[in-house]
């Protein structure tokens, strides 16, 4: 997982599932800020893969025109394997379960609803 630019921070663009779910986000200035807000991303969502985090640059972001919730996974071939949907309508982990499912056969792989 490669965690990137909050995209509904408080103090940028709230939207109102945030305010209803309480979750509370200000945008982070400076690296070691969005670091522990994607732990506790990371941490809320029970995720069990490793996460790499974006630069403030926001490079990773700006490559892969990613958007909050958009899933991605990159295959054995270093080349994207599954992509999903941009936005919270298209945040559909059990998709990216069943591609994992397909191409790790042997290993255990679990999509919880998070909402």
């Amino acid at each position: 997982m490669v965690y990137i630019l909050e995209a509904h921070a408080i103090d940028n663009f709230p939207i109102a599932d945030n305010v209803k779910d309480k979750i509370s986000i200000n945008l982070p200035t400076d690296f070691q800020q969005r670091c522990e807000v994607a732990e506790t991303c990371t941490v809320k969502l029970s995720l069990q893969m490793p996460a790499v985090i974006d630069n403030m640059e926001n490079t990773t972001e700006k490559a892969y025109t990613a958007w909050p919730d958009r899933l991605y996974v990159v295959d054995q071939d270093g080349r994207i394997g599954y992509k999903g949907k941009p936005g919270s309508y298209g945040f559909k982990p059990a998709a990216m379960a069943a591609y994992l499912k397909q191409i790790l056969p042997d290993q255990p792989v679990q999509a919880e609803k998070t909402r």
